[in-house]
């Protein structure tokens, strides 16, 4: 969860209800596959480096090995034992991508059933809103939006030298949230909006892109702190 998570006064213990538990179950359900999928990527990958000529591309999904596979024709026993493997590995990886798509599509109902609004924030789908909403918990157990910074890990820790003051970024917080926020900034300067507006602004001023990527995730924090109190005051 991270130090600040630990450390902070201004920080009330977290109330997780049964309908957050739930979302939080299917989210690391759906992560655990994620990881399996790409787990049984890499073996299918080297597998069919001992098959084709040259190799195959890391970027497969389980058609695009099936066409790959469809070729190869080995005589010896090595090959064919090989074949029958690769075999398996899209059979299994097919399977992934159907429980995969499954559980994203129960993380989608259960953000709906759930009530947020963070979905209507650019840079968030429902995946990073059932992440947000499951890790957060109750958001008044936040004091402020300093502290729900602190707790995303988008508090800047100044490290000035001299006359020049630069900021670095805080490795406490917790750190899925703070990727999500770095999804939603990324997302956000890519396309015409006012999180791009602010990153030019910063970028202008002197920053670099690291630099102004964190104060833009600083304050989409701010962003997803609103929301969040909104939907908890909306709910009520």
């Amino acid at each position: 969860m991270g130090v600040a998570a630990l450390t902070s006064n201004s920080l009330n213990t977290a109330e997780i209800d049964s309908p957050t538990t739930a979302l939080r179950a299917l989210v690391e359900h759906r992560d655990d596959l994620v990881k399996t999928r790409t787990q049984t990527i890499n073996r299918l990958h080297t597998v069919l480096t001992h098959l084709i000529p040259g190799g195959a591309s890391r970027d497969l999904n389980g058609g695009r090995a099936a066409e790959l596979l469809r070729n190869v024709r080995p005589r010896d026993t090595a090959g064919t034992t090989l074949r029958a493997l690769a075999a398996d590995l899209i059979s299994e990886l097919r399977g992934l991508d159907r429980r995969v798509d499954k559980a994203a599509h129960e993380i989608e109902i259960a953000v709906k059933a759930s009530g947020t609004t963070l979905t209507q924030l650019h840079g968030i789908r429902a995946l990073t809103a059932a992440k947000m909403v499951s890790r957060v918990g109750s958001i008044r157990r936040f004091n402020s939006p300093a502290a729900f910074a602190s707790y995303t890990g988008t508090a800047p820790i100044e490290v000035s030298s001299g006359d020049v003051v630069r900021h670095r970024l805080s490795r406490a917080g917790d750190r899925q949230l703070n990727y999500c926020l770095h999804v939603m900034a990324i997302t956000q300067i890519r396309q015409d909006t006012e999180g791009r507006a602010y990153y030019l602004r910063k970028r202008t001023s002197g920053k670099s892109h690291s630099e102004a990527i964190r104060c833009l995730k600083r304050r989409l924090s701010d962003t997803v702190y609103r929301q969040l109190l909104n939907d908890a005051h909306t709910t009520t």
